[in-house]
């Protein structure tokens, strides 16, 4: 009996099975069950195609104008991915290259954002820019603790000041960790957090202020240096000193490459932490996040642990335990194979392409600009006269979505509610080419939608409206 045989006789597979084509297989030509395990086994080809079939219907994740997080890597980056896709990051001893590459990363990107001494810094991979910001945000909260217990003072009742218009991460940072979110709102003077009347939102039990370097519902950055001078206007009136921790998901990635005079990360003394998204554009696929401390001293040693390998001490700091390491090496490869002048070069490009679509859609008369894709490639227009039209934003954005592109429409945040916008994310993969396809689609659609003589139902769009 050859071992093939042995192995059908041992996993109850019909023999008939490796020879019928895939689709007449049972999964394939059967139905199965969605909620609960299948009886049975089957091939590895039927179970893929199943899985490869169904998977599908997620769309051209390419044509995603909605999503920051890299849809594209070279063949080079993703060899290395199927390589290392076993290594799990947290296992320093078992993995200690991956480790001291991490290390590696973070001091890089330390050095990138102009850290005030390499030998008094700390920093770690994580999963995502969220946890890299719950991780900022706990800082700010435990220096505030420590140092109000020094002081004989109440330490129950903090607060963290923000833009309404952060992204969702910060509003699960205070509700998981008891902070109590304080939303400076949104008006049409004031889009973002610029310290315009911070002093109303500052109080001793303060522990930080977040300034997002590129705007999730704009792409527009809010400005450090701006928010910093009211804060020391605060403490000179106050003697309140409250530090900032800059969520720099996108632009922490663009702006040390593309605008390299713009003063914003540890050149600012109040910066005490950054974080940054890999996955968005450092150009890696998701799941990785960075997080730098301006010094050892501003990340309390309370929110460290740590591990020996290789006869040494390697301090480890995450929400997360087991994760993977591949994207911490396909980072690594990044930095090596791009340099400053590659990340220059990928992301100008991507806000050459960002200010070519924004150009076409400030053109058309019936849209205005709100960003422009000069910050981050990220731009977001409003309709003109929306109360006059016979459709909305959000059936362009489904007539666009016929076609394959995911362009979303939304509500702006807080006070500004009823204003909706249309943006757009540019990232490495959206060519010249393609955008002209989808300037093109835009203006179709547009004009499909111009041309009708009946209003659209108020629900048409409905689900692009969260």
């Amino acid at each position: 009996m050859t071992n093939k045989s042995k192995a059908r006789q041992t996993t109850n597979i019909d023999p008939t099975l490796d020879i019928n084509p895939v689709f007449t297989r049972p999964g394939e030509a059967t139905l199965l069950p969605k909620f609960t395990f299948p009886d049975d086994e089957m091939l590895p080809q039927t179970a893929y195609q199943i899985v490869h079939d169904e998977s599908i219907l997620d769309g051209n994740s390419r044509l995603n104008l909605a999503t920051f997080v890299s849809t594209w890597m070279d063949d080079e980056a993703k060899q290395l991915y199927i390589e290392s896709a076993d290594k799990n990051m947290i296992d320093k001893d078992e993995y200690p290259a991956t480790a001291a590459i991490e290390e590696r990363c973070w001091r890089m990107l330390g050095d990138l954002w102009h850290v005030p001494n390499a030998d008094d810094t700390i920093g770690t991979s994580t999963i995502g820019s969220s946890e890299a910001c719950m991780l900022g945000g706990l800082a700010l909260k435990r220096l505030w603790q420590e140092k109000r217990k020094a002081e004989g003072k109440p330490y129950d009742k903090p607060n963290l000041i923000m833009s309404a218009a952060v992204q969702v991460v910060w509003e699960k940072f205070c509700e998981y960790w008891d902070v109590e979110p304080r939303y400076v709102p949104c008006t049409r003077d004031h889009m973002f957090l610029d310290g315009y009347e911070l002093e109303k939102y500052v109080d001793e039990n303060t522990i930080g202020v977040v300034v997002i370097m590129g705007q999730t519902f704009t792409g527009a950055y809010e400005p450090v240096t701006e928010v910093a001078s009211k804060l020391d206007e605060i403490q000179a009136n106050t003697g309140l000193d409250v530090k900032i921790h800059v969520d720099g998901a996108s632009g922490a990635m663009i702006a040390p490459f593309c605008q390299p005079d713009l003063v914003w990360d540890f050149q600012v003394d109040r910066v005490n932490s950054i974080s940054t998204s890999g996955h968005k554009y450092g150009l890696v696929y998701p799941g990785v996040g960075w997080v730098v401390w301006r010094s050892k001293a501003v990340m309390p040693e309370s929110l460290i642990f740590h591990v020996s390998y290789l006869g040494g001490d390697m301090p480890t700091l995450a929400l997360n335990f087991s994760r993977p390491g591949a994207q911490v090496l396909l980072q690594y490869y990044q930095f090596l194979r791009l340099g400053r002048e590659g990340y220059r070069a990928v992301q100008q490009n991507s806000l050459d392409v960002a200010q070519y679509l924004s150009a076409g859609i400030a053109e058309m008369p019936q849209f205005e600009l709100v960003t422009k894709g000069d910050t981050i490639p990220v731009f977001a227009w409003i309709q003109k006269d929306p109360g006059s039209k016979k459709w909305s934003l959000y059936d362009l954005a489904d007539r666009l979505r016929m076609k394959g592109w995911l362009v979303p429409a939304y509500p702006m945040a807080d006070d500004l509610s009823d204003m909706i916008l249309q943006r757009i994310v540019v990232k490495v993969g959206l060519s010249r080419d393609l955008a002209s396809a989808l300037l093109s689609d835009i203006k179709g659609e547009v004009q499909y939608l111009e041309s009708l003589t009946t209003p659209l139902p108020d629900n048409a769009g409905s689900h692009f409206h969260h």
